[in-house]
């Protein structure tokens, strides 16, 4: 008898896969799992096993997963990302000069600005679709700006991260391999125009810095700086845009925690890394396997593709004491930005965004409540977020 695999882009399993992965976490720790075969480990413990031995799972899994062959060249499949050892950390090294402590805080009053102007919008409006009018355009200003990227683009930004984060191995449908073909193409004319354009002129941006960088004694080519910033597009999007959407939709789906909040602000800080464990946006980051290897009682072989899922070490009752439960109180940290050489590079910046965002919300609101009963969800199994979340904003006394 042949069991149906788990297939992490169903829609049902999209709306709520906390239930699949407890399923997962008890009988099948280890599972082969569509889409692509990949080999799910779902257990707190073995996803860290995985995330800290990158000589037995190399990030190598990255570029297998994100070049299907139906796309054509992926600039997500040959990022850092996709790099171990060496490469990988001479590229980070570029990456932290933008997203170390020093030039994150640099850009909290910024932060701060558009956020109360973002509120101040939604007030006028009373109604709005929450994710377009504020969890989106303020991480895309941010990371835009820091960039140096034309402003008027900002919007494309999100659709292009979008569609780079839908990649499958087989194409959901011929529109959809339409489309993301399409955003490669669009990404890398726009990039490289902005590239030539920083060569004649020199500004003070991220693009500037990555012509200038040399990596053992030569210059980045035009290839690998295009790889390099549609990496910081779609991680420094996904990541904060669905961290935020996330924090609203929960948020309004608990007015409790809403007016607690508003009541001490300073438990702010403490309901993002609880939400970050509870509502993970980074939902399995993905290795490769260079030999046969057990984990879990389970036999994976070599040339494998291994998704460790994010989301379920989060919530592993061998972890978490009432793991289901959400918890300000909670001390143990999760793996919502991973571990390892791979830890997220912008944490700190996707952080700060959420933080001055609801910071500005609940000063300017006492409330907010959903318009819709039905939630959509976004295309990709490696990052979860609503796609469309029409909200009533409620002005604070």
């Amino acid at each position: 008898m042949t069991t149906q695999r788990l297939n992490f882009m169903d829609s049902g399993f999209r709306a709520n896969p906390y239930p699949s992965y407890a399923g997962l976490r008890r009988d099948q720790p280890v599972v082969q799992v569509d889409p692509g075969g990949f080999w799910a480990v779902s257990r707190y413990d073995d996803v860290v096993h995985v995330l800290r031995h990158p000589q037995r799972f190399t990030s190598h899994g990255f570029q297998v997963a994100w070049q299907p062959a139906w796309l054509g060249y992926s600039p997500m499949a040959h990022s850092m990302l996709a790099l171990d050892g060496g490469a990988h950390q001479r590229l980070r090294t570029l990456a932290a000069r933008a997203f170390n402590g020093t030039a994150v805080r640099r850009l909290e009053p910024r932060i701060r600005q558009l956020a109360a102007q973002m509120a101040e919008g939604l007030a006028v409006q009373g109604e709005a679709e929450a994710i377009s009018a504020f969890a989106m355009p303020l991480p895309t200003t941010v990371i835009g700006g820091l960039m140096g990227l034309d402003a008027s683009l900002h919007g494309r930004f999100k659709d292009w991260a979008d569609a780079m984060a839908s990649i499958t191995p087989e194409p959901l449908s011929e529109a959809h391999a339409a489309r993301v073909r399409a955003t490669v193409e669009e990404m890398t004319r726009y990039l490289t125009e902005v590239i030539d354009a920083r060569r004649r002129e020199p500004a003070e941006d991220l693009v500037t810095d990555l012509v200038r960088a040399e990596v053992q004694g030569q210059s980045l080519t035009d290839r690998e700086i295009i790889d390099f910033l549609v990496l910081m597009m779609v991680a420094g999007l996904e990541t904060a845009v669905h961290l935020l959407g996330n924090a609203l939709l929960f948020l309004a789906e608990n007015p409790d925690e809403l007016a607690r909040l508003r009541a001490e602000p300073l438990l702010i800080p403490r309901f993002i890394e609880e939400l970050l464990r509870y509502e993970s946006p980074v939902q399995c980051v993905l290795r490769f396997t260079t030999a046969e290897t057990k984990l879990a009682g389970v036999t994976i072989p070599r040339d494998a593709v291994v998704m460790a899922v994010i989301g379920a070490a989060n919530r592993d009752e061998r972890r978490y004491s009432e793991p289901e439960r959400f918890d300000l109180q909670r001390e143990q940290p999760s793996l919502a930005f991973g571990q390892g050489a791979h830890h997220c590079i912008g944490a700190m910046l996707a952080r700060m965004e959420a933080h001055r965002g609801l910071e500005a919300l609940l000063a300017r609101f006492q409330g907010f409540t959903r318009l819709s009963s039905e939630v959509p969800w976004n295309l990709s199994f490696a990052v979860r977020g609503p796609a469309c979340l029409p909200l009533r904003f409620m002005p604070a006394r």
